[in-house]
């Protein structure tokens, strides 16, 4: 008899163990980048959104994992006749993570916030469009426009335009407070940021408990991690080279998707010699894309030709405009005065496309003569030098914001770029809104910008993502710069 209470004693924590172990309700997931900072309001760092967008911060909208553009803070919206005026109705019940009720007044400021004269928003260009903001009651957003806006729902769901409180926004790079299914816990500099569930959330609640967002800027010791169990995830895995040791073991899902990430040799247009079309189109034709995405990224990347993802409906192939021709280059920077050649500065953030990519093409640049002065720099330190204050020669970074080929638009930009002719198209794009007109504007914008060889397009940043097979709602494309896990569970 006691042998028999034993074993059903036994059965029991058994299966108690098991279901346990079933129900794991944390995840730990690796990324290659430490935010500056935690407010995606406040910042142009994708590493920022990846960590807060959905998870902390939410928007009037939000963008789905399919690009789509989905309800949020706004349950739902209508737009008059003539496309200007936008009426939001919010959601019910909201609050933030603090316990400060969510009204339009918030929605007010976060807005008006973002378009202020003094407005640190990275995006600021977002909300040009606005005429006026008005809330007519506490759960009504009025909206009105100073011309249609064909993208502007999506627009409203970048992590730039995400609402913040008064009472906590000058407190959200350290501190951040937001509506979402995740509150903010813990940042360890260095090493990991910590998420709980907010168990008050308006919406449908998370199922992990926690999220912990562990920095590992070193992609080998990263798949160590992931080898070893101390990380469950890698939505954006950083070392292609390695992807084939975890497609063998029935452990892991390797997961290759598309991301809106255009990877670019951006170039500053201030310097002299590339204010020169002729040295452009040079590096242009000194550029071997495949022997980039192969040498660099081990195969893992599509090649472009112009700022624009090859996913999206409008994409025009440009890739063949400048061939890998070097006698090419030569000759054209011959023309343009530098047959003896030309030293340019190529400074290198930290990612691995970005210092490995660096080495490929400083190879191919001094084919052609082209001498360049390699210097890596920390992400802070990039941001700082080369997107603000602009002082470099050539830069290599992925463009990882959605449809954001409107940057080449804009009075002050990195690249010192001003085409009256590419403002002339944009304009008229942002103002279009029927898809077959809009898809003309994209493709004319597309060539405008490879006839001028404004920067060295080279591919589209794939997105390889390693997690265990258990791991479910975890997504496999990215559309936006952002790693969602509001949707993620354990099977």
């Amino acid at each position: 008899m006691k042998s028999k209470l034993f074993a059903a004693a036994l059965l029991a924590t058994t299966l108690g163990a098991a279901g346990n172990a079933a129900a794991k309700d944390s995840l730990a997931l690796g990324i290659g980048l430490e935010p500056p900072h935690l407010d995606p309001t406040a910042g142009a760092a994708a590493a920022i959104d990846e960590v807060v967008y959905a998870n902390v911060f939410e928007g009037l909208t939000r963008i789905g994992p399919d690009g789509a553009v989905l309800p949020a803070l706004a349950k739902s919206w209508s737009v008059s006749e003539n496309g200007l005026t936008y009426t939001f109705k919010l959601q019910d019940g909201v609050a933030f993570h603090d316990g400060t009720g969510f009204d339009s007044a918030d929605v007010l400021f976060s807005l008006n916030r973002a378009m202020a004269e003094d407005s640190t928003n990275a995006q600021k260009g977002l909300f040009e469009p606005i005429e006026k903001v008005e809330a007519p009651d506490a759960t009504t957003v009025v909206i009105t426009l100073k011309r249609p806006t064909g993208h502007f729902l999506f627009n409203l769901g970048w992590g730039d335009a995400v609402i913040v409180a008064p009472e906590s926004a000058g407190a959200n790079k350290s501190n951040p407070v937001g509506t979402g299914p995740f509150s903010f816990k813990r940042w360890a500099k260095g090493s990991e940021i910590n998420l709980a569930r907010n168990d008050a959330y308006w919406g449908t609640k998370a199922k992990l408990t926690k999220v912990s967002f562990k920095i590992m800027p070193d992609a080998a010791a990263s798949a160590a991690a992931l080898m070893s169990g101390d990380v469950d995830a890698i939505p954006n895995f950083g070392a292609p080279e390695l992807l084939e040791q975890f497609r063998s073991d029935p452990r892991f899902l390797v997961m290759i998707g598309t991301t809106e990430g255009e990877t670019i040799l951006s170039m500053n247009h201030a310097n002299e010699a590339l204010s020169d079309i002729r040295v452009r189109r040079a590096i242009s034709h000194a550029i071997d894309r495949q022997a980039i995405i192969d040498g660099a990224m081990f195969g893992s990347g599509t090649p472009i030709g112009s700022h624009f993802a090859p996913h999206h409906p409008a994409y025009i192939d440009l890739t063949g405009m400048y061939p890998h021709d070097t006698a090419k280059a030569k000759a054209l920077l011959a023309e343009a005065g530098y047959a003896d050649g030309l030293k340019l500065r190529l400074t290198l953030p930290p990612p691995s496309y970005a210092r490995r990519g660096g080495e490929v093409i400083a190879a191919q640049l001094a084919a052609v003569g082209i001498e360049t002065e390699i210097i890596p720099v920390e992400w802070a330190q990039w941001l700082k030098q080369v997107f603000k204050t602009t002082d470099y020669d050539l830069t290599i970074v992925s463009h990882t914001e959605p449809f954001d080929i409107g940057i080449y638009a804009r009075d002050s930009y990195y690249f010192n770029y001003k085409s009256d002719r590419f403002r002339n198209v944009y304009s008229a794009l942002t103002e279009a809104v029927d898809p077959t007109e809009r898809n003309s504007l994209i493709g004319e914008a597309q060539k405008i910008l490879a006839e001028d060889a404004v920067n060295g397009f080279l591919f589209e940043l794939a997105q390889n993502g390693v997690w265990r097979t258990k791991i479910k709602g975890l997504w496999r494309n990215r559309p936006i710069q952002a790693n969602d896990v509001t949707g993620a569970y354990w099977e």
